[in-house]
């Protein structure tokens, strides 16, 4: 596939890393030399200086015979222009666009992004994303990720295990004997910064981050059994009254009336539309490093608080002062994603990463074959990916014990129908099956084979 990326920033440049690694064939434009010349440096990809807007660039990028563009650049005017222009001059059939002003998200303009006005076929809100994931890490208190797929029938969670955990040093052979009405597969064990598919003779260890796949109803006692089952949060404190605070606070309302919410937001004028806008909600007006403010704020009552300003350092020190206060549990956004991984030794129980969210949205209208959601994980070196099995799928028909899949792909789950099916040896996938795998990322090309129309695959 032959791909355009616009904008060679964070975003930009991991999803050009993970389609050259792909050996997709890729060109990145983007305004400034510094970052071509690290892209350059850094990956087998083609790389131009200008702006991505301009139809020269993009025809000097190879958008005459291009399959895709991708604008990911720091500005909503440019990504959408340069869509357009994509469109209307060279004819590329597949355009999707980052866009952070929610004026153009509004409903009431649903129209402006359609084929007769400005034809983009994918939005990417990195606002919505970000504070999408920040509330499904609510929804499962004690796990430090989330994913619904099969529309919420099956979940993806990851786990960090504590001492407490009383299934540690424990074969995970031995916890479907210990438990054989659980419904859950343990995928992956991130285990001193690498990433582990392990077998049934493995065992978990205290600091690992695992991520297992369970039907919904079964993840509030997989938590229970990981030493981690923890009491919804009802008392929240919001750090931040930006697009992405104000977003989490209204669909948390939304969603249910009892919870008591509080915004803490340091720019005056910003402070006052919040408190007008969410007028449920107590918004506080200060730094919320201050001492008192947060006093003001009664973090020490709160089961959890959730911070997503702009600022790394103030929402790393915040969420430490609110766990020092007695806030029972930290959500944390991490724009650095170096620091991501730290954040567990110093007692964050949970962060988000806008690079990694925007990142696997973007992914999932890559992705060949079936895939009807993904979602990258340890830093893009995996995925879950949700697919459906056809007929000429490798898949289909045979026992999984039969079917020599490779090392570094495990199937999770399977839904047929209204039914949620717990991959075991004897397990058959049949045709229209929903299935749940989960992949290293070297092994996205053979995923994609398993769910396309192809016959051959090994």
């Amino acid at each position: 596939m032959k791909v355009i990326v616009c904008g060679a920033g964070q975003v930009g440049f991991n999803i050009a890393r993970h389609l050259a690694s792909e050996q997709h064939d890729v060109t990145v434009i983007d305004r400034s030399p510094d970052l071509i010349a690290k892209i350059q440096s850094s990956l087998d990809v083609q790389a131009v200086v200008g702006y991505a807007s301009h139809p020269d660039l993009l025809e000097k990028a190879g958008a005459n015979d291009a399959d895709m563009i991708i604008a990911v650049t720091l500005f909503d005017e440019v990504n959408m222009v340069a869509c357009q222009v994509a469109h209307s001059l060279f004819g590329v059939p597949k355009k999707i666009a980052r866009v952070r002003a929610q004026n153009y998200l509004d409903p009431v303009w649903q129209d402006l992004f359609s084929r007769d006005h400005m034809p983009i076929d994918v939005i990417i809100s990195p606002e919505i994303e970000v504070a999408q994931a920040a509330i499904r890490r609510l929804e499962a208190p004690g796990a430090f990720d989330m994913v619904p797929f099969c529309d919420g029938r099956v979940r993806a969670v990851g786990v960090r295990l504590k001492e407490d955990c009383p299934v540690v040093d424990t074969p995970l052979r031995q916890l479907t004997e210990l438990f054989p009405d659980l419904n859950i597969v343990v995928t992956s064990v991130l285990r001193d910064g690498k990433l582990i598919i392990p077998s049934s003779n493995d065992q978990l260890l205290v600091g690992d981050n695992i991520y297992f796949v369970s039907e919904d109803s079964h993840v509030e006692r997989a938590l229970s059994v990981f030493g981690r089952d923890e009491e919804e949060a009802r008392r929240i404190v919001i750090v931040g009254g930006g697009n992405v605070g104000a977003f989490i606070a209204k669909q948390l309302i939304d969603n249910n009336a009892k919870i008591q919410l509080k915004i803490i937001e340091q720019d005056a004028k910003q402070a006052k539309a919040v408190a007008k806008e969410i007028p449920s909600a107590i918004v506080l007006h200060g730094d919320a490093l201050d001492v008192d403010i947060q006093k003001e704020a009664n973090v020490k009552a709160s089961e959890t608080i959730i911070a997503v300003t702009n600022d790394d350092k103030v929402n790393i020190l915040s969420s430490l002062l609110a766990k020092q206060a007695g806030c029972r549990r930290a959500i944390t956004l991490i724009n650095n994603h170096s620091l991501g991984p730290l954040t567990y030794s110093v007692g964050i129980d949970a962060f988000v990463d806008p690079r990694q969210t925007t990142v696997s949205s973007i992914l999932q209208h890559m992705r060949r074959g079936r895939i009807r959601s993904l979602h990258t994980i340890a830093g893009g070196a995996a995925e879950v990916l949700e697919a459906v099995a056809l007929e000429t799928s490798p898949l289909v028909g045979k026992p999984l014990r039969d079917i020599r899949l490779p090392e570094g792909i495990i199937v999770g789950s399977v839904v047929r129908d209204t039914k949620v099916i717990v991959p075991r040896g004897g397990t058959i996938i049949k045709p229209d099956d929903i299935v749940v795998v989960f992949s290293r990322q070297e092994k996205i090309r053979k995923v994609e084979e398993l769910f396309s129309v192809r016959l051959e695959y090994f």
